[in-house]
């Protein structure tokens, strides 16, 4: 994929506000031509490639606007495969400015963001994937978030999907030999080895699909919500998370009257803590537009804390499924229309925390759920005096799937896991097809669907809008 852009680009590669260093970047056509002016070459002797320099940046009328270092690269050989030039002066807006502008009047203009990498991409420097984890590696919240995203940013995601594509090629022209060469006397279609095939291809993109989740999670945090009844202590939870005051601590129930949200790390872990208004029945208004919100928080979170004053639930304790049924029923009335998918989740994001530990005189412990149980885990602390926490903070990380002691997986987004899904569904109905009906022709077709989803991932098969969408989100510069 050539790029068809045939203009010089330039911009500050470095970040806004003053520095030791600054870089201004140039990509294109009259890059060469640029680097002769500005750092008064001879004519056609530019810079030793890839080799520093030292020298004087000049502007059209002999001025020294500034000095520094100089980076030339020839392309294809450079990270957009241009010509490419790097100018490394003093990290002041002033002095960046002054030369940027001076590249301009030479013939650049100035670049939108993320376009140095939308050039890599379409001039086959790296994949679409590769260039996104470019960006994730910039905005990494978090050591394992970074580590992840380097790996995708080498290909460690797109070797995973260009051997999936791959497969299914492969798996394609022995389905599609099936059906072109009939009269062979092997019945291809009953062969074992379809469906052999079928089965492994979509185990493995199982697998993937589930490293591609946790990359995300890597990638934006988990988002945890702190609910239940009134004075169970979230507030006093989301401070112990927190490691601050966050949220007003009172023993007047109704306290948080709003959502509030903290973005902490557990071990490197992001997460993004909600505390919540107590769910009750109430007819102050205020509480409960509260509660509404608390509703809305919860149907989007990736895990429910739903925390219990032990103190006041023993006679619950025995059947601590009923807690969070018997709370659903009460508020359902009110609130189905703001919560009714949540009515279908069920326990597989949802946590009993029961709180209050130093009144009950209970020890803090973890029970955790029983395959196929009903009965969610259940994790005994206390939020006043952080009994327990190390419990419950392991617990996330084991929810996440996060082992400091493991490799970094790769980083991914949720257009990848989009993606995914609608190539696990087309080989899912591929998989109907050939069995219910032997339709070898519709099984071809899903597979061919099946591959250009996953191409949608690594931008072989990207239209040019959600090009434009992906890079105008990176930095200027980058």
């Amino acid at each position: 994929m050539k790029a068809t852009k045939i203009d010089t680009i330039a911009a500050i590669a470095t970040a806004p506000g003053y520095g030791g260093v600054g870089i201004i970047r140039v990509s294109g056509p009259e890059t060469k031509n640029i680097a002769e002016k500005i750092l008064r070459l001879e004519k056609n002797t530019p810079a030793s490639p890839r080799t520093a320099h030292f020298s004087p940046f000049y502007s059209a009328n002999n001025e020294v606007l500034d000095e520094g270092i100089s980076l030339y690269f020839p392309g294809p050989n450079s990270f957009t495969g241009e010509d490419v030039l790097e100018l490394q002066g003093h990290g002041g807006p002033v002095v960046l400015s002054l030369v940027l502008n001076e590249i301009i009047q030479l013939g650049a203009r100035i670049a939108k963001p993320g376009e140095f990498s939308e050039r890599a991409f379409l001039n086959d420097k790296m994949d679409l994937s590769q260039a996104e984890a470019v960006a994730d590696l910039i905005n990494s919240s978090s050591e394992a978030a970074a580590k992840s995203a380097v790996r995708s940013m080498q290909g460690a995601f797109s070797k995973l999907i260009n051997e999936m594509v791959e497969e299914i090629i492969q798996l394609r022209i022995y389905v599609e030999a099936a059906i072109d060469f009939p009269e062979e006397e092997i019945d291809f279609l009953n062969d074992k080895k379809i469906y052999q095939d079928l089965e492994r291809i979509m185990s493995k993109l199982d697998r993937i699909f589930a490293q591609a989740k946790q990359g995300a999670l890597l990638k934006e945090g988990m988002t945890v919500v702190i609910a239940g009844e009134p004075n169970a202590g979230k507030s006093s939870l989301l401070n112990a998370l927190s490691g601050k005051d966050s949220a007003i601590v009172t023993p007047i129930p109704g306290t948080t009257r709003d959502i509030l949200k903290e973005h902490i790390q557990i071990d490197g872990l992001p997460l993004n803590i909600i505390d919540t208004a107590g769910l009750r029945k109430s007819t102050d208004q205020i509480e409960q537009e509260g509660i509404r919100r608390a509703y809305q928080a919860i149907e989007k979170a990736d895990t429910i804390l739903f925390l219990v004053d032990g103190s006041k639930n023993k006679n619950r304790q025995k059947n601590i499924e009923s807690i969070w049924n018997t709370f659903w029923e009460e508020q359902k009335a009110e609130l189905v229309n703001s919560t009714s998918s949540f009515n279908h989740r069920g326990f597989s994001n949802f946590i009993v925390v029961q709180n209050k530990i130093d009144i009950t005189k209970e020890k803090a412990e973890i029970i955790e759920k029983k395959k196929n149980s009903k009965d969610p885990t259940v994790i005994k602390i206390s939020a006043k005096t952080e009994e327990g926490m190390d419990l419950l903070k392991n617990h996330l990380k084991k929810i996440i799937g996060f082992d400091l002691g493991q490799e970094a997986g790769f980083i991914s987004r949720q257009r990848h896991l989009d993606a995914l899904k609608k190539a696990q569904k087309h080989l899912a109905n591929g998989k109907k097809q050939l069995q219910k009906y032997a339709a070898g022709e519709l099984l071809a077709e899903d597979l061919r669907l099946a591959q250009r989803d996953l191409g949608e991932i690594t931008g072989e098969f990207t239209p040019d809008d959600l090009l434009g969408r992906i890079f105008s989100s990176f930095c200027i510069g980058k």
